[in-house]
């Protein structure tokens, strides 16, 4: 009985060291021929992907007051982050089940769709709905681009793509909501999500007609079961981490029903993956060292830490020094530029040596670093000051983050690869909306307290409580209040910051026991390891 490993994908001229005779040559590089224009869809894919989770953020206030849906705002960015991490396994797991390229051309034309759902909504509901239905494909964008470059490039060459591919996140953080803000501003918001279509069919046409993959079809069921618990489980941790403490107290019945929903059926999830024959997380990636403490540093370094960090600083650079919404994304862009001063030398370096242990380590510190001078910001500070932080925090983040899905992609045969980085991404998401969630709660907390101590009573009428608190508004005030309320936001936040700081010592800790496998200059197959394969039965599609 044939197994998946054997014959799960066929010979295909895409990949190199897998050419048959009449296959088109590849490039000297020994890359795939037009592996460039690929490799450029790709990013777009990716950059849409990672895109659509902040361009609305600046729009919102424009959208939620044309549609009359105030109610339903905070569910225009819940919907599309709900879907996105539900689908991230799930791509991760039919790319390997099915061939990447058909799963990859589907997570594109769903995002289309939800794209030109979004952008012709007439109410909130129509848009959340589209909302959702973007994200499902968006999941797959992410994911299922990384999991191609492993397809397409031996581990060892392959950091030096992967780079660039991890400063698209950080791209995206800054890009997304200054691309909203001009939007709106200058033309229409609908724009957000109708810039999407020709980029979407670009990328579409060119991964449809010029990319050749493995293709494979593995006659196992598809883990429903999994999925419905899964996404029971993600939707409660989603759900808890956004509304608790802003919507609802933490203490409402709601939230407490949700948390206790959601750890039952994590619980039901990760019991149901050890029995059937083809689970969307395998219990059996745990075994795996590699992976194991690669996506525990992503999870808390770049999902809690960065993730955490970067979405208060904007808004602290409107409160404090004055800064509109574009200015304030603006300042931000030292970030995209820290990234790229490391993520590009660093990838060179590792696919040089074939080693990468020695740049987690060094993220780490440099985060750690960057995270704790923040914690020591006043607002007499030069804005310089702050920029220069966050061009450290960049250079750091651009050492950690594609570094380490390259570590876990490099431990895993081809035919898992696709569950192994879609896993590691699913927990990375999980670790920032919950990191996200938590400083905003402690930062929402000390504001109220900050405030109440330091206005005198005549002027807590004029300023409101903490959740009406806007840049406009605190610029509007009185020169005297105005400098009490920024005192107290500045008071509020920057400690939350030091709090982040045993997040990255724990960072550091496991970055120094990251087992290091060497890169394989060849691409992986079946037999090198990962997950046992040999109950599989697999047949190559024509």
């Amino acid at each position: 009985m044939p197994t998946a490993s054997s014959t799960a994908a066929r010979p295909d001229p895409g990949i190199p060291g897998q050419g048959t005779a009449d296959a088109p040559p590849a490039e000297p590089t020994g890359l795939p021929r037009h592996f460039g224009l690929i490799f450029a869809s790709l990013m777009i894919a990716m950059l849409l992907g990672a895109l659509d989770q902040t361009i609305v953020s600046t729009a919102l206030p424009t959208i939620v007051g044309e549609l009359d849906g105030v109610s339903h705002m905070a569910w225009v960015t819940t919907a599309y982050i709900l879907a996105a991490t539900i689908g991230m396994p799930v791509y991760g797991k039919l790319g390997d089940m099915l061939g990447r390229k058909a799963v990859f051309l589907a997570g594109i034309a769903v995002f289309i769709l939800g794209s030109a759902l979004a952008g012709a909504a007439q109410s909130m509901t129509l848009l959340v709905i589209g909302r959702a239905v973007q994200g499902l494909g968006g999941g797959g964008l992410m994911i299922t681009s990384q999991a191609i470059i492993a397809d397409l490039v031996p581990p060892r060459q392959r950091a030096k793509y992967m780079a660039p591919m991890g400063a698209v996140f950080g791209l995206a953080s800054v890009a997304g909501p200054l691309l909203g803000g001009w939007f709106t501003d200058s033309s229409d918001w609908r724009w957000c999500f109708w810039i999407n279509l020709p980029l979407g069919v670009l990328a579409l046409a060119i991964c449809a007609f010029g990319m050749r993959l493995p293709r494979r079809h593995v006659k196992v069921a598809f883990d429903y079961a999994g999925f419905v618990l899964m996404a029971a489980a993600v939707a409660c941790t989603v759900l808890v981490a956004t509304w608790g403490g802003n919507d609802y107290d933490w203490t409402d019945p709601l939230i407490l029903a949700l948390a206790a929903g959601g750890v039952v059926a994590w619980i039901l999830f990760f019991t149901v993956e050890r029995r059937v024959a083809e689970p969307i997380i395998p219990p059996g990636i745990f075994r795996s060292r590699i992976f194991n403490i690669s996506t525990l540093i992503g999870l808390l370094v770049v999902g809690v830490g960065m993730f955490a960090v970067v979405g208060y600083l904007p808004t602290y650079l409107q409160m404090v020094y004055g800064k509109t919404a574009t200015e304030a994304g603006l300042l931000m862009m030292p970030m995209v530029v820290g990234i790229m001063s490391t993520a590009i030398p660093s990838g060179a370096l590792i696919s040089k040596t074939g080693r990468y242990r020695a740049y987690p380590i060094a993220g780490s510190v440099i985060t750690g670093i960057a995270v704790f001078l923040m914690s020591t910001l006043d607002v007499d500070d030069s804005i310089v000051l702050v920029c220069a932080y966050v061009f450290l925090m960049g250079a750091g983040v651009g050492l950690l983050m594609q570094t380490l899905v390259l570590a876990v992609q490099n431990d895993f045969p081809a035919t898992e690869v696709g569950t192994a980085t879609s896993s590691n991404n699913f927990f990375r998401e999980i670790g920032a909306t919950l990191g996200t969630a938590a400083v905003g709660s402690v930062f929402a907390s000390r504001l109220t307290d900050q405030l109440a101590a330091t206005l005198p009573g005549d002027a807590t009428a004029s300023v409101g409580g903490s959740e009406s608190l806007t840049p406009a508004l605190v610029h509007a005030l009185p020169a005297e209040t105005q400098s009490l309320v920024i005192d107290a936001y500045q008071h509020a936040l920057t400690p939350v910051f030091l709090y982040l700081t045993p997040v990255f010592v724990v960072g550091l800790v496991l970055a120094l026991i990251l087992p290091e496998k060497p890169l394989a200059d060849t691409q992986p197959d079946a037999a090198d390891g990962g997950l046992d394969t040999t109950s599989k039965e697999a047949v190559p599609q024509a």
